[in-house]
């Protein structure tokens, strides 16, 4: 390593492993790729061996600057080009990831063939990421994926519980009217919510539901990064920028 690279800030992105989260992470990263930033991209086994499956065995070799590292999901083998289960991949990484990401900061920071990690950017429903860098006292950034509303709707989650509106007695609120509900109080959003407008893993009879509790947990732990990127614009979600503005 030159001594012009060593002296490069040095961003680890790692994105949920699904695709509608790898691909603005890799988004992300080229565009800090393109401001002088050496990037280590971090994917789970299972998507690295599928991509190399997909792209050819050189496609993940990257740039000198621009690099990719695995950590394992946690998961038994399965159908090796299916997509996996979502609820047991979002439950696995949140209880099993934190310890493989650590050791590979750590290996980075020790190998003296990459720049020292100097930021850590990740997906907002990855906060192991975000526990890992504070661990080793790495800046952290976070980007939420989706829109700022949704956002703002995943934190009404413990509201409805609060609320008795969840969980649901029973299957019958998908035919009874129930999810027409006014959502006149959340601030933010239009007066016209009703409770159906809201991200569709509220639907539950069971509160330990898995997507359930994922999302509404990890909606609020990404708040805890120094910095939280959103995936919008001011003009589409002017009022939704606010309430996160005020949050953060």
């Amino acid at each position: 390593m030159d001594s012009t690279e060593a002296t490069k800030s040095h961003a680890v992105c790692i994105p949920y492993p699904a695709q509608g989260h790898v691909t603005p992470m890799m988004q992300l990263a080229k565009l800090l790729h393109t401001k002088g930033f050496h990037i280590t991209f971090v994917n789970t086994e299972f998507n690295h061996r599928r991509l190399i499956r997909s792209k050819g065995p050189d496609a993940l070799k990257g740039l000198p600057d621009f690099k990719f590292e695995t950590i394992p999901d946690g998961l038994p083998p399965s159908e090796r080009d299916a997509t996996q289960d979502i609820p047991a991949l979002c439950d696995s990484t949140r209880k099993t990831c934190l310890g493989p990401f650590l050791e590979l900061l750590k290996k980075l920071n020790s190998s003296g063939k990459v720049p020292p990690v100097t930021c850590v950017v990740a997906d907002a429903v990855v906060s192991f990421s975000v526990k890992a860098a504070r661990v080793l006292g790495i800046p952290d950034v976070t980007i939420w994926t989706a829109s700022a509303c949704g956002m703002v709707g995943y934190w009404q989650y413990a509201q409805l519980v609060k609320r008795g509106i969840i969980p649901f007695k029973d299957e019958n609120f998908l035919t009874d009217g129930a999810l027409d509900a006014p959502l006149d109080w959340i601030h933010g959003m239009s007066s016209a919510m009703l409770l159906k407008d809201l991200p569709i893993f509220m639907r539950v009879t069971d509160l330990n539901d898995i997507m359930f509790d994922f999302l509404k947990s990890e909606a609020k732990n990404c708040m805890n990064s120094s910095t939280v990127i959103l995936n919008t614009f001011d003009e589409f979600e002017q009022q939704d920028l606010d309430v996160v503005s005020v949050e953060k």
